[in-house]
């Protein structure tokens, strides 16, 4: 019976258990990136879908027969594939974005979009699209690099403002986050009057899209989503050190602002490479953490990893929502994630209204 087992067997049990819903959402993410693929205009079957996919893999495209159509890897292959896997990076990241935000105001109503993260990601590309700049460097573009500095400003100064008596406000963070992203918005607007011939691509990153997913934005958001899910899987217990306050943390070895910085702005270039590919989409960084939170637990080493793989399927089922369901014509996959976590968030702040007041 459950009374009589001792303590190193209710843990040994309960990670078997976080175990084992990763597990199923890995299995999960499989198949519902293999499912986004077949959908679409024209239907390819699931199962053909998939072996067009494993014909692309080293090895294992051996063992496939190619029995399906031209047309069919096309569409499977230079259309459907890469804004799939966009998809997938932009929802881990904003994902992974929101899980770390979270764990550094100790608080599940941290979103990358509500403390003004996202919005200043916008501006950033948004600049870089009004001015018309066009250098790239290490293989990321202008609008990427923009991107990132935008998210990171925004994030640093919300913190700095928001942070009072040694900790951070919710009240206070919630507050500085709607005021600021209100003020960068005002901003993104002025510059889409002032832009004319360029209003279309602001436009696009103010309702949020990936109908331009190729091949090359993969390829741009990969490593900057990777590095950031690899770091914060390495920082995770400190996540749960942290969660303990800052002054607990200290006592137990870690250095909290240090530490604090490295998460901000590992948080920061994750979301300035999803908002960079996708425009501002808001609540994946809200909902995906606090669902998986309620499926394992609070401990950030299983938290993390669970948050990334979420954020995916989420994101993938999202995007695929916003193609398909008034096919021929898209939906921006902003509405269709607000649609579900605009309620999601009302229900977290009348769950939590007595701790925020």
């Amino acid at each position: 019976m459950e009374g009589t087992l001792s303590v190193a067997e209710r843990l040994a049990a309960m990670r078997r258990r976080r175990v084992a819903v990763l597990s199923v959402l890995g299995l999960l993410l499989v198949l519902v990136v293999i499912a986004a693929v077949a959908l679409g205009a024209v239907y390819v079957p699931i199962a053909t879908s998939a072996r067009i996919i494993v014909s692309r893999l080293p090895l294992l495209g051996r063992l496939v027969d190619a029995t399906w159509s031209p047309t069919q890897e096309t569409i499977i292959i230079s259309v459907r594939l890469p804004r799939v896997l966009l998809a997938l990076l932009v929802g881990m990241g904003l994902a992974l974005a929101g899980a770390i935000f979270q764990g550094l105001f100790r608080n599940p109503l941290a979103d990358p979009s509500i403390i003004g993260s996202s919005q200043g990601a916008a501006l950033g590309a948004t600049i870089a699209f009004y001015f018309g700049i066009n250098f790239g460097w290490g293989g990321l573009s202008a609008v990427t690099l923009f991107a990132f500095v935008g998210a990171f400003l925004a994030v640093f100064v919300v913190y700095v403002i928001a942070r009072a008596g040694g900790r951070v406000s919710i009240a206070y963070l919630l507050l500085v986050g709607f005021a600021l992203s209100s003020f960068l918005a005002s901003i993104v607007s002025l510059l889409m009057v002032m832009s004319e011939d360029r209003m279309h691509n602001i436009f696009f990153w103010l309702m949020g899209g990936l109908g331009t997913g190729s091949w090359d934005a993969v390829l741009a958001v990969l490593p900057c989503i990777a590095v950031g899910g690899v770091v914060s899987v390495i920082f995770a217990k400190d996540l749960n050190l942290l969660m303990l306050g800052e002054e607990r943390a200290t006592q137990l070895g870690l250095e909290a602002r240090r530490f604090q910085w490295i998460m901000f702005a590992v948080a920061s270039v994750v979301v300035g490479a999803a908002v960079s590919v996708s425009g501002i989409i808001g609540f994946v960084g809200l909902m995906t953490p606090h669902i998986v939170r309620l499926l394992t637990g609070p401990d950030h080493r299983y938290l993390v990893p669970g948050s990334l793989i979420g954020g995916g399927i989420f994101m993938v089922v999202a995007d695929t929502l916003a193609r398909t369901l008034i096919a021929p014509n898209e939906l921006p996959v902003g509405i269709v994630t607000a649609f579900f976590g605009a309620p999601f968030f009302i229900y977290l702040l009348k769950r939590r209204r007595h701790a925020i007041a």
